[in-house]
């Protein structure tokens, strides 16, 4: 009786077993390593900004809302990440609201700041699978981090993306571009108008100090006829931006 028992709960075991999704971080990734089709450019200035990301260390992209800058940065950071070829996914954006403020929200520092984080977080979601996501960021391999606890961090062998930088201030942007390591991929995205502070940005101060003195950081500059969110947002940009085309 007490083997048949014993068989039956080793047959269940393995049921449960068989049933269980198992992650695992070896070699590429993860184990049952997802595949989805290669980042496709959708236009030239998409396409422009691939080539960018494959041979710079350092890159800039500005533009509307809509033209895919978020959009291809994580899904790129997240396709390394997958491969191997990075150890750590680091998200930033300043904490400035578009409009008027909710208030405080309650948790901790990463608590308060996921929700700012939401679009690269889908993003990277997409390519590696939610389950692999949250064990990454529990195991800190993907972390996001605010502008408040920055100073004195050294990133390395990183994708580092900081989003929405027009509304850093020159201070704010400083230190993130000094945070920057070894083998670190950082993509600067942001569109300067459509800055919510009032003092200089930190976005415009980078792009200045680029040209100023020729520095090899591309930029690469997104117009209206690159949106590709969808054809009513690509309406009301333009509308908002005066353009006579809506």
């Amino acid at each position: 009786m007490g083997k048949q028992l014993a068989r039956k709960r080793s047959r269940g075991s393995r049921v449960q077993h068989r049933d269980a999704e198992i992650i695992e971080f070896k070699g590429t990734k993860f184990q049952h390593d997802r595949n989805p089709p290669p980042i496709k450019a959708l236009n030239p200035t998409q396409a422009e900004y691939l080539a960018a990301l494959r041979h710079s260390q350092q890159i800039v992209v500005l533009g509307p809302a809509g033209a895919g800058k978020t959009f291809i940065a994580a899904t790129y950071a997240a396709d390394l990440f997958r491969q191997g070829r990075i150890q750590k996914i680091i998200l930033t954006r300043p904490n400035v609201p578009c409009g008027r403020s909710l208030g405080f929200f309650p948790g901790t520092m990463q608590e308060k700041f996921a929700p700012w984080a939401v679009p690269i977080a889908e993003a990277i979601k997409e390519r590696i699978g939610e389950g692999a996501f949250d064990i990454a960021v529990k195991r800190g391999d993907i972390e996001m981090v605010p502008f408040e606890v920055m100073r004195g961090r050294t990133w390395k062998n990183a994708f580092v993306l900081l989003d929405e930088a027009q509304n850093t201030s020159v201070m704010e942007i400083k230190t993130f571009l000094t945070r920057i390591g070894e083998d670190c991929i950082s993509v600067v995205n942001g569109d300067v108008g459509q800055s919510d502070i009032r003092e200089t940005s930190g976005l415009r101060r980078m792009i200045e100090l680029i040209r100023d003195h020729d520095l090899p950081v591309p930029v690469i500059e997104f117009g209206l006829d690159d949106i590709v969110r969808s054809g009513l947002c690509a309406m009301w940009v333009r509308a908002f931006e005066g353009d006579a085309r809506v």
